[in-house]
């Protein structure tokens, strides 16, 4: 296998209590496979994702990149965050020619240009490479910090939860650049989504992470729909609707058995008290009095 984890588990240690977040991880992936891994909210999902990109150490078991063991961030891995993480004083190209300069240092001036253009017209941002984030929409920025990723030519793209910040009509488009661009370079792409649709429209298989505490994945459900998949077609396939209901049948049933959802007050709001405060005329620094301010309102 290309990407193989193996008895992953991590926890974390928080007013002297330690809560096991993800444990018995093992997951392995074929080099240019997309796996989609779903989930609540809260149940470990950025942890799993740091964990493989080596920005988290786990407590144990091991991570493997083509056979290597992973223990720490490297260029075989590029991420790309949910919020963009863009420097903001540097243009679209800046943002791109720095991590080139990083991972391929001893590349030519020319060669570096020639390199970070060809990635930046991959996701459609020629016009717009000399801008700077503040200049950008977000579906701008996100495409940005995927042409840095894919720029660093990865073994390994980490994506979490990428569009889940944009609105309907960017995600699905970005989500359509997302399948063409991985059409086209076919590297290995593991991303974190908790759109279950969001996955079966993009990747080749999906694997559910239970909730936590010690979560865990579940079976992996094969997207076995042939590409391309037509967004408004696929929710009449049947194939679509089967491999929906396996994965919301894992989530809805064991993914969530011992697992706690978030407390939510049930208690009414009380209306919040307001302090004696006595105000100060700041023209002859003289207190004015509360009776005061009352006749003179009457």
């Amino acid at each position: 296998m290309f990407l193989e984890v193996r008895d992953l588990c991590k926890s974390y240690l928080a007013s002297g209590q330690r809560t096991e977040v993800l444990a018995n991880i093992n997951l392995s992936i074929q080099q240019g496979e997309f796996v989609a891994i779903v989930g609540y909210s809260g149940a470990g999902k950025t942890t799993l994702m740091s964990c493989l990109s080596g920005l988290l150490i786990p407590d144990a078991g091991t991570v493997k990149v083509n056979g290597r063991e992973a223990k720490g961030p490297g260029p075989d891995r590029a991420v790309v965050f949910q919020n963009y993480s863009l420097l903001p004083w540097l243009t679209v190209f800046d943002n791109v020619s720095l991590a080139v300069e990083q991972v391929f240092p001893k590349l030519s001036r020319s060669q570096r240009i020639a390199h970070v253009m060809h990635y930046i017209e991959m996701v459609n941002l020629t016009p717009a490479i000399s801008k700077t984030p503040a200049e950008l929409s977000g579906g701008m920025r996100q495409r940005v910090s995927v042409a840095r990723a894919l720029a660093m030519k990865p073994q390994v793209l980490l994506m979490d939860e990428p569009f889940s910040a944009l609105d309907a009509l960017t995600r699905a488009t970005l989500q359509d650049e997302l399948v063409r661009i991985f059409s086209t370079d076919r590297t290995t792409v593991v991303m974190i989504t908790n759109d279950v649709d969001e996955g079966i429209l993009v990747a080749d298989r999906i694997i559910p992470l239970s909730m936590g505490p010690c979560a865990t994945l579940g079976p992996a459900v094969t997207v076995d729909i042939p590409r391309p998949r037509d967004r408004k077609a696929i929710n009449h396939c049947p194939d679509f609707k089967r491999i929906r209901k396996s994965v919301f049948d894992y989530l809805l049933g064991p993914g969530r058995k011992g697992g706690k959802l978030p407390e939510v007050a049930t208690e009414p709001l009380k209306e919040p008290s307001i302090p004696e405060l006595t105000p100060v005329d700041l023209t002859n620094k003289r207190r004015v009095s509360r009776s005061t301010l009352e006749a003179a309102a009457a």
